[in-house]
């Protein structure tokens, strides 16, 4: 059983709920969380680091809605062991991806804890003439894609989780999003949804939100499939528009990857789920 899918079906039943965010009058509303001990270990990554990925997540919602951040409001739990020099650390990392987005953080709550927890709701607004992009609006034939190269995370996590080290250069530790590529590629995307629970569980809601299945051209392993906390973009899109796509994304040095169409049918992820 699927118990955030439960919790949430009996907590609200808001006819906004469903996507990465709520869109609103061409406001997205968007909120994610980043706990210690639940998503990252103190000893994983720099305060600084953890500070960053908790922006860029929240971040990864609104690029795919085809949203612009504008507002950010930081909720955050601090343990009182640390000093005025953490602070100041994890501090750096929330301005320097507000700065980067062109982000103001308005407010929000600070608490003590005896662990790090981190709540952030962003504010974006769709661009004029532009069309926000949802979880539905896939069509039957449609091409399905995903944009980067898939399967280190899970790799670089099973380090972690063992008590090795991976390199700060990791899309676990930094996820590297696809702004710049999905804004101008959005008039040609039907719908789409970020990667953060593994690939096979993403379809598998684009699955039951668009009443569709696949038909893979290729096989995909659970190594691959089953790799969550990657922030890469699943989308689909008419094949009319594959050449304009793919020109788009070599224009800003993304990977490509159409692995499948959109079928009469259904889809179940065979993926462990990451929640609960």
């Amino acid at each position: 059983m699927n118990k955030e899918d439960f919790f949430i079906k009996h907590v609200s039943s808001s006819k906004y709920i469903g996507d990465d965010g709520a869109l609103i009058d061409d406001i997205v509303y968007s909120s994610d969380s980043f706990f210690e001990d639940v998503h990252f270990k103190i000893s994983w990554m720099s305060l600084k680091q953890i500070a960053i990925k908790s922006m860029l997540v929240n971040i990864s919602d609104a690029i795919v809605m085809n949203s612009i951040p504008k507002y950010a409001i930081l909720n955050i739990a601090i343990p009182n062991k640390f000093s005025k020099k953490d602070l100041k650390f994890l501090a750096s990392g929330f301005r320097k991806i507000a700065k980067k987005y062109d982000i103001d953080i308005i407010g929000g709550d600070t608490i003590s804890n005896d662990k790090l927890h981190i709540s952030i709701t962003l504010i974006s607004t769709i661009l004029k003439d532009s069309k926000p992009i949802l979880r539905k609006g896939a069509n039957k034939n449609d091409l399905v894609c995903y944009t980067g190269v898939l399967g280190s995370c899970k790799k670089d996590l099973t380090k972690l989780l063992n008590s090795k080290k991976i390199s700060n250069e990791s899309k676990f530790i930094k996820p590297i999003l696809k702004d710049k590529f999905f804004y101008e590629a959005s008039p040609y995307i039907n719908c789409a949804i970020d990667i953060s629970d593994g690939l096979f569980s993403e379809l598998e809601r684009l699955s039951k939100i668009n009443s569709i299945g696949f038909d893979f051209f290729y096989d995909i392993s659970k190594r691959i499939g089953c790799s969550g906390e990657e922030y890469e973009i699943l989308f689909t899109y008419d094949i009319k528009n594959r050449e304009k796509i793919e020109k788009i994304a070599k224009k800003y040095g993304v990977v490509l990857n159409t692995f499948a169409k959109c079928i009469k049918g259904s889809y179940k992820n065979i993926c462990k789920l990451n929640h609960f």
